[in-house]
């Protein structure tokens, strides 16, 4: 099957674009800057900007397309630009004949007031799927994994703060996942047609408090618990400007990222596992590979 992956520099679309290639499909990947980005022997490399012109010439023979791209690593204005690529890629791929769509985003009840970004990422997911053509969307929360920028700033809060002055938001249930797992729903939902125009929920074995991750994050990579102080008057932009100093995440991303905290991001449906059965990878274990202590799984079959 002819796919493409869009965002294939990402953590996520690197990782998927080599196991759709490993299990047989004719990957295209789509990238901004080619420079930045090693195909594995056999990927077709294709350069454009959702933003741009010129990149539809990707979508020619495609099947099925994966979007995983966003826009909150360019500041202010993401949510704009996000929806701009989302209406520019709908088109395209409609024009073009892709008989399915997939896309990734995140996890939070619509009824909540919902972040801007989280928001954000639910309108991509309803403009995509207005298109014509079979559109699955997986929602997802915090991926555990070498590479995400959610792990990276946990691992970096851990690490480097022994004591910790945080606001309510620690207490946030949130269902982390491994990026393992992540991958192979990514890539299962592709082999299972009866996914097709369906919206799934995924989750690791575990819900827990930001807190919660906090203390395990620092415990599994340095063997020490930090004390954490929770007070009610560090707001997110003051939790913004903290990140800036102790972390080197940058205030573009994780702004949007510390807004989106006060959402609970816990899986209520999980009806996924019925067409792609997987074994949920325990929270620390999916520490212990994004820290480079145990090696990946191999890559799931999907063909």
């Amino acid at each position: 099957m002819r796919t493409l992956v869009t965002g294939a520099t990402g953590c996520i679309g690197s990782r998927l674009v080599r196991v759709l290639h490993e299990a047989g499909h004719d990957v295209v990947a789509l990238v901004r800057d080619p420079a930045r980005y090693d195909p594995p022997p056999g990927v077709t490399v294709a350069v454009g900007d959702l933003l741009g012109f010129g990149w539809e010439d990707a979508l020619e023979g495609v099947d099925a397309a994966y979007y995983l791209v966003h826009s909150m690593g360019g500041g202010e204005g993401y949510a704009e630009r996000d929806r701009r690529a989302a209406h520019n890629f709908a088109a395209a791929a409609a024009e073009a004949g892709v008989d399915r769509v997939i896309y990734l985003g995140g996890l939070g009840d619509d009824d909540a007031d919902l972040s801007p970004h989280l928001k954000s990422r639910r309108e991509v997911e309803y403009i995509l799927a207005e298109g014509d053509y079979d559109f699955t969307a997986l929602r997802a929360g915090i991926i555990i994994g070498a590479g995400s920028t959610s792990f990276e700033l946990v691992r970096q809060l851990a690490k480097r703060l022994p004591v910790m002055v945080t606001p309510k938001w620690v207490q946030t249930r949130c269902q982390p996942i491994a990026l393992a797992d992540v991958i192979a729903y990514l890539a299962g939902v592709l082999d299972a047609p009866e996914t097709r125009g369906e919206t799934y929920e995924i989750g690791g074995p575990e819900v827990m408090t930001y807190e919660t991750v906090l203390r395990a994050v620092a415990r599994i990579d340095h063997g020490r618990e930090p004390v954490i102080i929770r007070v009610p008057v560090l707001t997110p932009w003051l939790s913004a400007l903290w990140l800036r100093l102790v972390t080197d995440v940058p205030t573009s991303v994780a702004h949007p990222l510390v807004l989106g905290l006060k959402n609970a991001v816990v899986v209520t449906d999980d009806r996924i596992r019925e067409h792609v059965p997987l074994e949920p990878t325990p929270f620390e274990t999916a520490v212990e590979r994004a820290l480079g202590r145990e090696p990946e799984p191999v890559p799931v079959e999907v063909a």
